[in-house]
């Protein structure tokens, strides 16, 4: 499982940065979401690397 913590605003951002930010589920900073570590959730991970914080649990 992942823990994925958004830390920064999406004010600014991409359009598609801040869909892969809504699909995640993060909606305000420190907003805390797991996910199962899948591909398509690392790929969405990377895309917002530096909006977001990831713990492996």
């Amino acid at each position: 499982m992942l823990k994925v913590t958004l830390v920064k605003s999406t004010i600014g951002c991409q359009e598609n940065q801040k869909a892969n930010v809504a699909a995640l589920g993060l909606k305000k900073i420190r907003d805390v979401k797991m996910h199962e570590d899948t591909p398509q959730i690392r790929g969405m991970i990377k895309k917002v690397s530096h909006l977001v914080e990831v713990e492996e649990n």
